[in-house]
């Protein structure tokens, strides 16, 4: 069986709320290419993160809004992987990235 990404999406956001944050579903009504998901941690700071299935690239536009999240000094990233998705959350909860 294959994983899907709502699969990995929701053990990812499963995990920050674990640790005391705050993961919601992310839309902006009229505005396309935003991320997946916003995870606010318990100090207030923010991140967004666009799920994809493993091996799954983003978008052109979803790199564009990425990057002009990032212009304004908030992380966002790409996860497509459990793990991989549960290491971000613990680095950047730590403030390692």
């Amino acid at each position: 069986m294959s994983v899907l990404e709502k699969d990995i999406e929701t053990a990812v956001k499963e995990y920050a709320r674990s640790k005391g944050c705050l993961a919601f579903k992310f839309v902006s009504p009229g505005h396309s290419f935003v991320p997946d998901a916003l995870i606010i941690a318990p100090d207030g700071r923010v991140t967004f993160v666009e799920f994809k299935r493993p091996g799954g690239k983003a978008t052109p536009g979803q790199l564009r809004e990425m990057q002009r999240i990032r212009e304004h000094n908030v992380p966002a990233v790409v996860i497509d992987d459990v793990v991989a998705g549960k290491a971000y959350i613990s680095n950047w909860l730590a403030g390692l990235c």
